[in-house]
């Protein structure tokens, strides 16, 4: 059965918002994990904030060399004036 693309949460007393398991599972947010709240209009949009080991278990989006680094941090602190 498909989960519905709209539910009703409850909210304490001191304003808690309450999901379930299966909500929190489709949206990926962890037990212990860190969520970010922000407004899109008047809409509340919470979605979860990938810790550190999930953020390098992924795949490089890119590879570069350390020469490439070297080189573009030259020219960003030629730009802002701030290389010798």
């Amino acid at each position: 059965m498909p989960f519905p693309s709209e539910i009703t949460l409850k909210v304490g007393k001191k304003g808690e918002i309450f999901t379930n398991a299966e909500l929190r599972k489709r949206a990926k947010i962890k037990e212990g994990g860190m969520v970010r709240a922000s407004f899109i209009g008047n809409k509340l949009v919470i979605e979860p904030i990938p810790s550190i080991e999930e953020i390098l278990s992924r795949p490089p989006v890119m590879r570069t060399s350390t020469r490439e680094i070297e080189r573009v941090s030259e020219e960003i602190q030629k730009e802002v004036g701030i290389h010798g």
